[in-house]
């Protein structure tokens, strides 16, 4: 999505109210634009609205929200990252054996998305403690994008860069987090998260407020002290 489409999608939605029938549409919508507010007021489907709650960190909602559905790809993938958003001292090993459980899934069903999803995921639960280990992780979600003939998505490469860098490849993380910064959404986590492999934490808290992005997301990522500016507003 360039400038002028973002602009678009923006003006769209605002003051908007979609028909029953045009809600979903406008939900996914809305989540890809950083508007996850209006995207868990309109969801019809359930994913999205968690996906859209995860975002805001109602983490009690989605969890609601996510307990009736049968096991699968995507909703365990929400789940862990639930888990990983609690603050919760066993939190993190559990959201782990939740996203390694997502992948096992993804992998078994062929969900290349969720795959790559759920590998990202685990490279971040694994960035604090064992860098080597989240490379690996992160490896297979780019080499499922490479054998489906895709651009690597956004998200795992700012968090590849983010691993870069703690395994001492400084130069190779700024070129990964350039590269992730130019495709991801405007506020979406993809991009708050390459703008803090960047060193440039005032864009992305900026990046993370317009995109109503609850801070948790960013917690793995060795959050530095909130900018006076922007802690006042």
């Amino acid at each position: 999505m360039n400038v002028g489409d973002d602009a678009a999608a923006l003006a769209l939605l605002s003051g908007f109210q979609p028909a029953p029938a045009e809600a979903q549409a406008c939900a996914a919508l809305a989540l890809h634009v950083g508007r996850p507010s209006l995207a868990a007021q309109w969801a019809a489907d359930s994913l999205t609205r968690a996906a859209a709650l995860l975002r805001l960190g109602h983490t009690e909602a989605a969890r609601e929200t996510l307990s009736p559905l049968p096991d699968s790809p995507r909703v365990a993938l929400l789940l862990a990252r639930l888990l990983a958003l609690e603050n919760q001292a066993d939190a993190v090993g559990q959201a782990r054996a939740q996203a390694t459980h997502a992948r096992a899934l993804a992998r078994a069903e062929g969900d290349a998305a969720a795959l790559v999803a759920a590998a990202t995921l685990l490279g971040e639960l694994l960035l604090p403690t064992d860098p080597r280990a989240a490379l690996r992780t992160l490896a297979e979600g780019l080499k499922v994008a490479e054998m489906a003939g895709e651009a690597a998505d956004a998200h795992l490469l700012a968090v590849l860069a983010h691993v870069q860098a703690a395994v001492g490849g400084a130069e190779k993380a700024r070129r990964t987090a350039e590269k992730a910064l130019a495709r991801a959404a405007p506020r979406s986590p993809a991009r708050v998260v390459a703008l803090l492999a960047l060193g440039q934490p005032e864009g992305a808290y900026a990046e993370a407020s317009a995109g109503e992005l609850d801070e948790r997301w960013l917690l793995p990522f060795s959050l530095p002290p909130r900018p006076a500016a922007l802690a006042r507003e």
